[in-house]
């Protein structure tokens, strides 16, 4: 895994993408103190349960296909090309309710 002392080449994140038939699959892009960039893969019909952050931001943009993101109270359809924000503390998930894969790219600031 990279630090912040290392500065990686251009990145593929799709092709990092790490897919799990059990559960959503995490992998690792970039990690500092500061940033933590990590991809969530979901196959259909996976989710990431409703979960808050404290004392840090997250930010989600969707790589590849289509899902359900909950932020609050709020079901939003996101799709490839789409960027959502939680901030601080507030509840979000997704959920895809697709047929296909789904391929979000995570950053987290400040890195957990």
């Amino acid at each position: 895994m990279p630090t912040d002392t290392n500065h990686p080449d251009t990145i593929n994140p799709e092709s990092m993408a790490a897919f799990n038939p059990e559960k959503m699959g995490k992998s690792t892009i970039f990690q500092s103190e500061r940033i933590l960039v990590g991809l969530n893969a979901f196959e259909p019909g996976q989710a990431h349960q409703l979960h808050t952050h404290e004392g840090m931001d997250k930010v989600y943009h969707v790589l590849k296909g289509q899902g359900l993101f909950i932020l609050e109270d709020r079901e939003i359809e996101m799709e490839a090309g789409l960027m959502l924000v939680a901030p601080e503390g507030v509840p979000h998930g997704i959920r895809n309710h697709s047929s296909d894969r789904l391929i979000v790219l995570a950053m987290l600031a400040p890195a957990p």
